[in-house]
């Protein structure tokens, strides 16, 4: 069968050049976003009931995006915490380095940035280890963050200021896509909490990394489309190697 409808579970791409678009007018696609997830701010009283961490004594925080930058300075301004503006930031990306004007005059603040993998960012961070760091962090926090900070011995804190939850999908009841396209175990899960009889008979499984592709292993699902890979190191063009190949039959 041809793909002809293809559903994204990531929001639309606020830019109006994205390869996603261009995927879409070549092979005369369909292709729909969905946030199949989405991230809820955890408030003051239960971060304060629920965790050991406290905003205050630290003299760096770790941001790696920006749900962590927003979170921070929000539960910031709930609990009436003045960061000081001696706090040193580290930031993932330049990306999210640049998102801390929304909250700071960025030129009168020590704020260091990675290139885009924590990775990166440990370098940084390993020559100011006498640093007392703080981690704003989601509930699905990345294995290999604290493994970092931990093979490092640097003196951190992990503070959950914010959790991943699954989106109402309850509007997609009775609409058929070709192929859904996945990128965390997140999204796989939230499929089965909005569509506990997902069956996936005809409809083509993407997936994004390791882990994803585990996830939907896990959930008995026939993944057709796998990325990242040597030849497709993107999810669009491992789609467009699949379409172009099965829309020729």
């Amino acid at each position: 069968m041809k793909v002809k409808s293809i559903l994204v579970s990531q929001p639309k791409p606020e830019t109006e050049r994205s390869p996603y678009f261009d995927l879409a007018e070549k092979y005369k696609l369909k292709i729909d976003f969905r946030p199949f997830i989405h991230v809820e701010g955890i408030a003051a009283q239960e971060f304060r009931s629920s965790t050991k961490a406290a905003l205050n004594g630290h003299t760096a925080v770790i941001l790696t995006s920006r749900n962590a930058v927003d979170n921070f300075f929000r539960l910031a301004e709930e609990m009436r915490f003045t960061v000081p503006d001696s706090m040193k930031y580290f930031c993932i990306s330049e990306a999210t380095a640049y998102y801390l004007q929304k909250y700071v005059v960025y030129r009168k603040r020590k704020i260091f940035n990675g290139k885009q993998t924590f990775s990166d960012l440990m370098e940084v961070i390993k020559k100011h280890n006498k640093e007392k760091f703080l981690l704003p962090c989601s509930d699905l926090i990345k294995d290999e963050i604290p493994f970092h900070l931990d093979n490092a011995k640097i003196n951190y804190t992990k503070a959950v200021c914010y959790r991943t939850v699954c989106s109402d999908l309850s509007d997609l009841k009775d609409i058929k896509y070709d192929m859904l396209v996945f990128f965390s175990p997140s999204g796989i899960a939230s499929l089965y909490k909005n569509f506990p009889d997902f069956k996936q008979e005809n409809t083509r499984i993407a997936v994004f990394g390791p882990t994803t592709q585990q996830a939907a292993t896990d959930s008995k699902l026939n993944i057709d489309v796998a990325a990242p890979m040597p030849n497709a190191p993107s999810m669009t063009m491992a789609i467009e190697s699949y379409v172009k190949k099965e829309n020729k039959k």
